[in-house]
């Protein structure tokens, strides 16, 4: 009976893990689109309007480019909060994260984010 707490507290633990490392495409398709998709690299064009919240979900290593000024609340699994302004014309690195965002912003988030698919080498 000592080990059922340890069981629990794994099948919490993993069962958390794979709430929080859902691919964005599937758990929101009206806010992603799919530009490339191949063994190296995905593109998505990432629309999310003034108000709009999308859930919890994670992406690999990559970069992202503002096609307009956005200003959105980015929240992570340990429930601490960002808010994020982006400019038109930014790019950005991203390690791997798994977030929430919030558009808090007057204006509809239109960013590329491009996901490496290889680990470093």
């Amino acid at each position: 009976m000592k080990c059922l707490p340890l069981l629990v507290w794994c099948l919490v633990v993993s069962g958390a893990i794979l709430v929080f490392a859902q691919d964005p495409v599937k758990l929101s398709p009206q806010y992603y689109k799919v530009l490339i998709d191949n063994d190296e690299v995905r593109v998505l064009e990432f629309h999310l309007k003034s108000g709009e919240k999308e859930p919890m979900h994670s992406h690999p290593r990559g970069f992202v480019y503002a096609l307009s000024d956005a200003k959105l609340r980015i929240s992570f699994p340990d429930g601490h909060t960002e808010e994020m302004l982006m400019k038109t014309g930014e790019a950005r690195w991203r390690e791997p994260v798994t977030h929430a965002a919030e558009n808090i912003g007057n204006s509809e988030a239109h960013v590329i984010a491009l996901e490496l698919k290889k680990p470093r080498t």
